[in-house]
């Protein structure tokens, strides 16, 4: 007997799904799209109505063929790819490609990946939503006349081997124009002035100006300070008000996409990137002792705050049972989406609230368990009580000014007993433990405390406020944020300084042209309605090929002036001057990128070539003689530590040093390199605490060394060898390997 087939998009989805269907299922991946347009030309013909140009993507042939057969054998093909515009796309793209007649190819999507929920679906399939396909192939094809109309135009004009995009283009800007912002700031002074204040029974607080009565005061001046300071130092300071009462706070709702970016790079530290392929490995399945592969986490690019009503009884039951009924509001939490949000999924949450992340730490990678934490917690404290906080505010007079102080305390956790939310800004207003106070009582003044401030400017964006402003401002959609910032980074438009993100000169320059002659490409206003007008097509309000028309007919009007405007034109980028000198013509060294990241260089060229590399130096000091310990990159690319002193002293390693020292030696210590909260070790081979190569988290493994082949520096080595290529590390034995996983190409911004 026939199976009937399912094909989802990677290994990992395709093994947890064939778990709960049985032997009657065949399950096999795609591995992603199988059919695109071309990368080698534009592949839309926009004389005959867009018609796109689609080929089956290069090195897949086999697979396709493999799919070919399996789907011709079988009596029904499911196809189960993600449940979102591009998974709709692909599932579409595979039936054309299988040749798949209607009657035969049968959609199902999982927003979760359940035996429940899979089960389920496979009995209720439907047909292939084709205005869902629409709305993708309007995204594609018109990101596709953006990026390979403009990028030619970027080469021609600026340099090779740009690119513009639609929202990339947008996200650049908005940091462009955050960084004019702060250049044109001006700051303004202020200041604060708080009093110390004692009790005659003992005991002594801090009251902050507030202004004249119950007007507020703005302190501009050291002479406004003096003025307040004469008049009150002679005379009494009583305490007018004294208000007590609860204060509440409710807790943040469940994640969405552009929200469990936020978070998880505030709280973790992690990539936008990373966050979605981490998550994407959670939603697919993990191998859990004793239950095989399971799906962790529901669907991940959704901007939906909907959580089913299976869910919230769930997660009730599971508060009441562990926190008590104190815990649990009177109602459950329902949140609303914002409006123009596409309510198709649920929010992010945990497919079973009673997997604790602490019931499935040992079956995940660190990053896998932070995040998966994240979620849950997230989840559960969406759905209990609030936190109660025992709130003060003390009004204390002296000569008609007012002085107050406010103190919270918490009284009951509530949601916080699992969950709290992290902020971007800590405030600075003072709150500490205030003393008995009552109505009319006589303090003692000791001294006045004046601060001299200035207003600062607004702070560059940092991923997780970029993406912020990029859902509040309507850029983009849940699965755009991530590789936007990978694009606009990778170009090296912005750069990562710390964790803010500045616009490089070749950022401001491409953000000039397009200001200057694509308007309406780096219009946010523009963008913002461009994806409506996709929700248009989804919602089958809109013809694709009449939105595409009416976007072209102003872009190649544009395009045209463009290119008359500029004939000519070579738009050269400012070099990044560095601090230091060029040692043969003594010319201000400035900062190039190659091949192997950036290098300072002569701007003489090619009179003068000299080149030097730019130095990193690292935490802690040389083991071996105690001098520093500096970055470097070998002649493929890779990166390793060496001494400062180079040959005279030979130290080279691959493992990272740390700011932390052995507390049995006092040398510094070591790390493996690579992601996630990795253990320090001491590499002082007479130290008590030594940990040998082999047992440092990586596993030795024997290679045939051959003449020109790079070998891997190691800490014990005491001459300086040549660098050469990278050991691959293997995983801890502590650790199972996450199941390998194809992440779909989502639309490129």
């Amino acid at each position: 007997m026939a199976k009937d087939l399912v094909i989802v998009e990677s290994p990992a989805k395709a093994k947890t799904i064939e778990k709960y269907l049985g032997g009657s299922y065949k399950v096999k991946a795609s591995m992603g799209h199988l059919r695109d347009l071309p990368k080698s030309k534009m592949g839309v013909d926009i004389e005959n109505g867009f018609e796109p140009q689609y080929i089956p993507v290069r090195d897949k042939t086999e697979l396709i063929q493999e799919l070919k057969k399996d789907a011709k054998s079988a009596k029904t093909v499911y196809l189960a790819t993600d449940p979102d515009r591009e998974g709709e796309a692909i599932s579409w793209h595979l039936k054309e490609l299988l040749e798949l007649p209607d009657d035969k190819a049968r959609r199902v999507t999982f927003n979760e990946i359940t035996k429940k929920v899979v089960t389920e679906s496979i009995q209720h399939p439907r047909d292939i939503d084709q205005n869902l396909v629409d709305a993708q192939q309007a995204r594609r094809i018109l990101d596709r006349i953006v990026g390979y109309t403009l990028s030619p135009l970027l080469w021609r004009k600026v340099k090779r081997g740009l690119s513009a995009g639609r929202v990339q283009s947008v996200a650049t800007r908005m940091v462009v124009d955050r960084e004019e912002e702060i250049e044109s700031f001006v700051k303004e002074e202020y200041w604060l002035l708080d009093a110390l204040l004692s009790l005659e029974a003992g005991g002594s607080f801090t009251a902050r100006f507030f202004g004249k009565g119950e007007k507020k005061q703005e302190l501009k001046s050291r002479a406004d300070v003096d003025a307040i300071i004469d008049a009150t130092k002679d005379r009494p300071f009583t305490v007018e008000s004294v208000k007590r009462g609860e204060k509440q706070r409710s807790p943040a709702p469940p994640f969405i996409t552009s929200t469990l970016q936020q978070e998880a790079s505030r709280r973790l530290g992690m990539t936008p990137r990373r966050t979605m392929s981490i998550a994407q490995q959670l939603y697919e399945g993990v191998e859990i002792a004793g239950q095989g592969s399971v799906g962790l986490i529901t669907y991940m690019r959704t901007d939906s705050l909907r959580l089913s009503e299976e869910a919230i009884a769930a997660a009730r039951g599971y508060i009441g049972e562990r926190y008590g009924s104190a815990y649990l509001p009177a109602q459950p939490r329902r949140y609303k989406t914002k409006a123009g949000a596409q309510d198709a999924h649920e929010a992010i949450r945990p497919t079973d609230v009673r997997l604790t992340p602490e019931l499935v730490r040992k079956d995940l990678t660190q990053e896998q368990y932070r995040l998966y934490r994240l979620i849950w917690g997230r989840f559960t404290a969406c759905q209990m009580a609030n936190a109660v906080y025992d709130n003060v505010s003390v009004d204390v007079v002296s000569a008609g000014y007012t002085f107050r102080a406010n103190y919270s305390e918490l009284k009951f956790p509530g949601y916080t007993a699992v969950y709290e939310e992290a902020r971007d800004e800590e405030s600075d207003e003072i709150s500490s433990p205030l003393p008995t106070l009552s109505e009319g009582e006589r303090l003692n003044l000791e001294k006045m405390l004046a601060d001299q401030q200035f207003t600062q400017p607004p702070a560059r964006y940092t991923e997780a406020t970029l993406i912020r402003a990029m859902e509040e401002k309507g850029i983009g959609r849940p699965s755009t944020y991530a590789p936007t910032i990978t694009t606009i980074t990778s170009h090296d438009y912005v750069v990562k300084e710390g964790k803010y993100l500045r616009p490089t000169p070749l950022g401001q320059v491409v953000t000039e042209l397009m200001e200057g002659h694509f308007a309406d490409i780096v219009d946010l206003k523009f963008t913002n309605h461009m994806e409506s007008e996709l929700d248009g097509i989804e919602q089958g309000k809109a013809a694709w090929r009449d939105v595409l028309q009416e976007f072209y007919g102003g872009f190649h009007r544009e395009m045209e002036a463009a290119e008359q405007e500029l004939d000519g034109v070579r738009i050269k980028v400012p070099d990044v001057l560095s601090d230091e000198y060029c040692e043969i013509c003594g010319r201000q060294l400035v900062v190039k990128k190659g091949k192997f990241g950036q290098f300072l260089a002569c701007p003489g060229f090619p009179e003068c070539s000299f080149t030097k590399p730019i130095v990193v130096e690292m935490p802690g000091k040389c083991p071996k003689c105690g001098s520093k310990i500096l970055k470097r990159t070998s002649k493929k690319g890779y990166v390793f530590y060496a001494c400062e002193r180079g040959t005279d002293c030979g130290f080279i390693t691959w493992d990272v040093p740390t700011k932390d020292f052995c507390p049995a030696c006092g040398k510094t210590m070591f790390k493996k390199s690579g992601r996630g909260a990795l253990k320090p070790f001491c590499v002082n081979e007479e130290c008590v605490n030594y940990v040998p190569e082999e047992k440092r988290g990586y596993q030795k493994k024997k290679t045939v060394e051959t003449e020109g082949e790079e070998k891997k520096p190691s800490a014990r080595k005491t001459a300086a060898k040549k660098s050469t290529s990278r050991k691959p590390a293997a995983k801890s034995a502590a650790k199972k390997a996450p199941a390998k996983k194809t992440a779909k190409a989502k639309d490129q911004a």
